[in-house]
């Protein structure tokens, strides 16, 4: 039996196009950014038919997903994930959203040192039966600062990338530094979070940064699935 703990209703949305592209009636149309796949007409109760479309799409994925190491993975492919994850929302930030990230180097021994990062961002409206911990964050605005700012507001580049993920309006797009600073505060509030649950899953690539001389490379990506691996 699987035991999910996020699942996006949104996403498993977006693989139904308009009932018109249908080949034949009573059957349904997948299309993913790696290829389509026919499903069988849902049934009638919704519950039920949610789970069949979830199943097609989770074995489709298992074909064509990527695993989320990989180093040339580009924004929108699909991806599939095995690891520690720690589930967290910001006090600085919107309420809806919900962050995964792995454990900090070092600090989980059944978890060695990766080689890539892996910071998940969703919405808590799709999470199961779980609730997640609220931590500081990073800075994600500051103000003045700035000679002759007169107290405007400026947005730090964390705050760019949150602002990015959960859709509000941005004047310039999140860049790699603002990822490392959430993802750095994130490290620090760890000690005060629960012992991450091993997890699995699949996810679409929002960007991939590579490493530096100080951090290994790491995965931002929107899950579809997270569940309780075996």
């Amino acid at each position: 039996m699987r035991e999910f703990i996020y699942l996006s209703d949104a996403k498993l949305r977006q693989f139904i196009p308009h009932p018109r592209r249908l080949r034949r009636p009573g059957a349904l149309r997948l299309t993913t950014p790696v290829g389509g796949i026919d499903l069988d007409a849902p049934a009638g109760d919704a519950e039920s038919a949610r789970g069949r479309q979830l199943a097609e799409v989770v074995r489709h994925l298992e074909e064509s997903a990527r695993w989320f190491g990989e180093p040339d993975l580009r924004p929108g492919e699909w991806v599939w994930f095995e690891a520690p994850l720690l589930y967290v929302t910001l006090r600085n930030a919107d309420r809806d959203l919900l962050l995964f990230t792995d454990p900090a180097p070092g600090t989980d021994p059944q978890y060695p040192s990766a080689e890539c990062r892996l910071l998940l961002h969703g919405s808590v409206r799709h999470l199961l039966g779980v609730t997640p911990v609220p931590v500081e964050g990073a800075a994600l605005v500051e103000y003045g600062g700035f000679e002759g700012s007169g107290g405007t507001p400026f947005i730090t580049d964390a705050g760019r990338f949150v602002r990015a993920v959960t859709g509000t309006e941005d004047p310039a797009p999140p860049g790699a530094q603002g990822v490392r600073d959430l993802l750095a505060a994130l490290d620090a509030a760890q000690p005060d979070i629960p012992t991450a649950p091993r997890t699995q899953g699949y996810a679409r690539v929002t960007t991939s940064l590579p490493a530096t001389e100080t951090a290994p490379r790491c995965l931002v990506a929107s899950p579809l699935t997270v569940e309780y691996a075996p």
